[in-house]
């Protein structure tokens, strides 16, 4: 599913309108319908709730006289405080307006704050309120007369369903700009948008719903747009039932380096999550005074003793063994817990251009990387690096807080220019291509925010592309499936107890869900 921007949209509508012939009074009946259908799903008894709905004066507010219209004709009594005065209404909003006034809607003009102030008293007294103010074309923050009105909606206890976007937000960041309607439920139109997806923004717009209003399906299939929400039943076909004829080999094996002392964890976890994920072998290289932890930790995990510094981390002196046992494997993951002792970053920036297969960068590798990361133009076979925001801010030597905010422009541009997969771990992780696509991840939830999660997705990760011939499908349901494991484990655990073995624990329960 396509997320877009404001201006993306009104292309799309546009398109439609002018080349398709699908006429905007079609398109605003169909984005009215669906919202009144949204609302009788969660008010069965309609014709019982105090209902106001609260137009702007732009077609945002013609969705909203399309609802009150439906509502009426379903035996409910909507009010209408429309911003502004009847006259000032155009095209096909108010063909619309027109119809509401002449059914007998009542249609109350609030042109000024003190003129609020006199008539807000029926919002206030209302069960449901729909906003229609403003459409996704907001780029600077609410003022004056609209300022105050979404005040007022906010303090109302009402439950509060938004058209399209909620009311100051702009659909084009997901930063706040300015006051803004705190929705209960938004019912976007045809695509979602950034302000949807991402917080701070997306903590306002409540439970989110799509709706169809017949735009086809074609008309978002545009190379230009680059971002994208995934889907279940893009992640699906990646966990179909196995043929018969078919060994451990033929999923492939996978070879870990990973761990040092006080980190055997970070090995241990990402270890049993490739196997856990399906892979047909993996093999974990580490530290050789560590390896008798890693061992013990389970049974069905083959190890190999590395060559160590005094301090117990992988020595440059592991060069040379790591190569040769790249041989006869499918993929390589490296970085969880391998620390950034300055022999353990030597062996990784020698390592990288002997890299002769696919391989997942990760953690302490990234940071090693970070003092050299034109070293990655080096790499032979195709590449995905999963940093968190701190890991990616050192890789571009900015802020954290910068990589943050600025997300979706650092990351394509990080994956293009180096020609790799980039995974941005976090609440929405982020995938994008070497080619600058952005695939925006749904699932998982802030009890992951804990030790040894982002080492449990690298070795999903890892696991996925060794037994998938599309290296970005196999990227996107790993994370996928990461994050509904952990939605899983915080619905038995509780998001305060959730751990990173949780997510192990739970993810053929999320792969039984999935498939179900």
């Amino acid at each position: 599913m396509k997320v877009l921007t404001s201006k993306q949209m009104k292309k799309i509508d546009r398109t439609a309108i002018e080349e398709l012939g699908i006429l905007g009074p079609i398109l605003m009946e169909n984005a009215g319908y669906q919202i009144f259908e949204n609302i009788l799903t969660r008010f069965p008894e309609v014709n019982k709730e105090k209902i106001v709905i609260i137009a702007g004066k732009g077609n945002n507010g013609g969705d909203g006289f399309v609802v009150a219209r439906h509502l009426y004709n379903h035996g409910a009594d909507p009010g209408i405080l429309l911003l502004g005065s009847k006259g000032e209404v155009r095209g096909d909003a108010a063909v619309n307006l027109r119809i509401a006034d002449n059914i007998g809607i009542k249609i109350v003009e609030v042109r000024s704050p003190e003129d609020w102030n006199l008539k807000k008293e029926k919002m206030f007294h209302s069960s449901v309120l729909v906003d229609a103010i403003f459409g996704t074309g907001l780029t600077k923050p609410a003022e004056g007369l609209y300022a105050k009105v979404i005040e007022d909606i906010n303090k109302s206890r009402a439950y509060k369903i938004a058209v399209d976007i909620p009311s100051g937000l702009s659909s084009d960041t997901f930063q706040i700009i300015g006051p803004c309607v705190d929705a209960d439920l938004t019912v976007t139109l045809a695509a979602p948008k950034i302000a949807h997806i991402f917080p701070p923004a997306e903590c306002c717009v409540g439970e989110l719903v799509v709706a169809d209003i017949s735009i086809p399906d074609f008309l978002f299939d545009d190379e230009d747009l680059k971002l994208e929400l995934v889907e279940k039943k893009t992640v699906l076909p990646y966990f179909k039932r196995r043929k018969k004829e078919t060994h451990k080999g033929s999923y492939g094996h996978l070879f870990i380096v990973s761990g040092a002392l006080g980190k055997t964890g970070a090995a241990v976890m990402a270890g049993k999550a490739a196997l856990k994920m399906g892979a047909g072998l993996v093999t974990v290289g580490t530290p050789e005074s560590c390896l008798p932890i890693v061992a013990r930790s389970m049974v069905e995990l083959m190890t190999e003793p590395l060559p160590e510094t005094s301090e117990k981390t992988l020595s440059s002196g592991a060069l040379k063994k790591v190569v040769s046992l790249l041989n006869g494997k499918d993929a390589l993951m490296i970085g969880p817990g391998i620390s950034t002792h300055p022999s353990t970053s030597e062996f990784v920036l020698s390592l990288i251009p002997k890299i002769n297969v696919p391989v997942v960068i990760d953690a302490d590798a990234l940071n090693s990387i970070s003092s050299k990361p034109d070293i990655l133009k080096s790499l032979r076979k195709p590449a995905i690096l999963t940093p968190h925001p701190g890991e990616f801010a050192r890789l571009l030597d900015i802020s954290t807080r910068d990589v943050i905010e600025k997300k979706l422009e650092l990351v394509p541009q990080f994956a293009k220019k180096y020609g790799i997969f980039l995974v941005l771990k976090g609440y929405r992780t982020i995938v994008a291509t070497p080619e600058g696509q952005v695939f925006i991840n749904p699932t998982g939830n802030p009890g992951m925010a804990t030790a040894g999660t982002g080492d449990v997705l690298s070795g999903m990760v890892a696991s996925m592309i060794i037994q998938e011939n599309n290296l970005l499908e196999a990227v996107l349901a790993a994370v996928y499936i990461h994050g509904l494991s952990g939605d899983i484990g915080s619905e038995k655990c509780g998001e305060k107890c959730l751990t990173a073995g949780d997510i192990i624990r739970y993810l053929p329960f999320a792969v039984k869900q999935l498939k179900s």
